[in-house]
């Protein structure tokens, strides 16, 4: 049933239509815009913090791995023990999709030692590709067997070097039309017995990355699919039984322009209520510092500990800090368990709410 080609592509595949180009044009106005805006932010690290947790609870719902956004932020302290495995899951994620940045910023390579990796970590284990037949891709709705990746161990490695070999060649492919066809093959091959999933949307990540169309891991293209997930996997199986992929390419390209553009509103608006509550806290305390901002945007829900931490002060004053901040109406405490959580509650709403933005 498998009818994956190895890379790269037949020549009869047409790459050049109108529909493309004019596709390609907007994907790459939007990402030049968004990288130009994260080159503009002084610490991009922050927002990635609290966005990379967003796109980790998307990238699992399309895995049917559901959990909430009050325990993901209540949960992102790694010491935190009692979390649900759901969340577990997506911190898993997050830290799959760190390993691959770092990696890839490092070294400007993709290697399957990378890709190893990063599936590692959303898993927990190192059982590798896949070596023994069975693995079938089925309709969810009706558990008919709609595509049997390639089955033999041998198989799947050559596919996956030669997919390697495809994401560094030195030609004229659009970079972006790259990242689409890798993705439909990283999917098609079904390399790891479970994990394909988010792997190959951490990949999409990288490509971008390593192509110098973004600067850093602020790009997700998990809520695009969740929007249309039918599309999605109706696309995928069209390229492979049908050769559709102007189809396919036109689905990614739209993806990344959507969700540039809804990254750049998000992005804004962080700034822009960053800049609102530095004013307002300056004005009204005398231990405002950079620090402290930064602390209270790339935690939702922060915590004494949090604050102790990154500012580098004892329990009593990192409390006062919090306290005092509360009651000015900065933050919103709350107790979970044992735990005290001071949420910026402005900053969850829009993180939370897409809808919010202008």
């Amino acid at each position: 049933m498998s009818s994956l080609s190895p890379l790269p592509l037949p020549q009869e595949v047409n790459f050049e239509t109108p529909a493309i180009w004019r596709a390609l044009r907007d994907a790459h106005r939007r990402l030049a815009e968004l990288k130009g805006l994260c080159a503009s932010i002084p610490n991009p690290a922050i927002f990635i913090e609290t966005l990379s947790i967003q796109e980790a609870k998307d990238s699992s719902e399309i895995e049917n791995i559901i959990t909430t956004h009050d325990e993901l932020y209540a949960s992102q302290d790694h010491d935190t023990a009692a979390v649900s495995r759901a969340a577990k899951e997506v911190r898993n994620y997050v830290a799959a999709l760190r390993v691959g940045h770092d990696t890839v910023s490092a070294s400007n390579l993709i290697r399957l030692e990378t890709i190893l990796a990063i599936q590692a970590e959303i898993e927990e284990n190192r059982a590798g590709l896949r070596k023994v037949p069975g693995t079938v891709l089925k309709n969810e709705s009706t558990g008919e067997t709609i595509f049997e990746p390639p089955q033999s161990a041998l198989e799947v490695q050559e596919l996956m070097d030669n997919l390697i070999t495809f994401i560094h060649e030195e030609d004229d492919l659009d970079p972006l039309l790259r990242m689409a066809i890798v993705h439909h093959q990283f999917e098609s091959i079904h390399p790891f017995y479970d994990g394909n999933g988010r792997t190959g949307r951490i990949l999409n990540i990288l490509i971008l990355i390593r192509e110098d169309l973004l600067t850093v891991p602020i790009l997700y293209l998990s809520r695009y699919i969740n929007q249309s997930k039918a599309d999605y996997y109706r696309l995928l199986q069209s390229a492979r039984d049908e050769n559709r992929w102007e189809e396919w390419c036109l689905y990614l390209l739209k993806g990344i322009e959507v969700t540039a553009r809804h990254e750049l509103a998000l992005i804004r608006e962080l700034l822009s209520l960053m800049d609102d509550y530095q004013t307002r806290i300056r004005e009204a305390f005398s231990f405002s510092s950079q620090d402290l901002l930064n602390n209270l945007f790339r935690y939702p829900y922060t915590k004494i500990e949090f604050i102790e931490r990154e500012l580098k002060v004892s329990r009593p004053t990192a409390t006062k800090y919090l306290d005092q901040l509360a009651q000015a109406g900065f933050l919103e405490k709350t107790k979970k368990g044992r735990t005290n959580f001071y949420i910026n509650r402005p900053l969850f709403t829009l993180l939370t709410n897409p809808a919010l933005l202008k």
